[in-house]
């Protein structure tokens, strides 16, 4: 297979001369149309959905994934079937469901999964894999320290 191919024209072409975006799991994610779709809850306020629109554009700017989209599963748009739909259009193959979430509670493990079951049903030339929830991670783990010790001074902004 000509992976070139897909660097000129972002599809690959088929044995029926249809083609198709293009997809080999062994193909560094740079080579291929793998798409993330972070996924927040979603809330009624402004501000705290921006915050996941600036994640998606950190990811973006990185560079290494084809195409980054927020969606949220209530209370805000684009919902989770639009976001996907918009991976769909932009040619992915593979769309990897991120969950902005911090554990695996009811959202991530019933109704994530029943999305990505949905979407997969919907459409099914594109191979939708659901990623695991933030957790603790190290990473995160050095987060929550930082922000305890930026409020452990009683000088600090956000003591009382």
């Amino acid at each position: 297979m000509d992976r070139n191919a897909f660097r000129r024209t972002g599809f690959l072409a088929r044995p029926d001369g249809l083609e198709r975006p293009s997809y080999n799991p062994g193909w560094p994610v740079s080579e291929q149309r793998v798409a993330l779709l972070l996924i927040a809850h979603g809330s009624r306020r402004p501000e705290a959905n921006a915050d996941l629109e600036r994640v998606v554009a950190e990811l973006r700017r990185r560079g290494r994934y084809s195409f980054v989209q927020a969606s949220f599963l209530e209370l805000a748009e684009p919902s989770i079937d639009a976001g996907a739909a918009r991976c769909v259009e932009a040619g992915a193959a593979r769309v990897v469901m991120l969950p902005f979430f911090l554990s695996p509670g009811n959202h991530v493990v019933d109704d994530l999964a029943a999305a990505r079951d949905t979407l997969a049903a919907r459409h099914p030339h594109t191979h939708f894999a659901l990623a695991q929830p933030i957790g603790v991670h190290p990473l995160v783990l050095q987060v929550l320290e930082q922000r305890a010790m930026e409020v452990d001074s009683p000088n600090e902004p956000g003591s009382s």
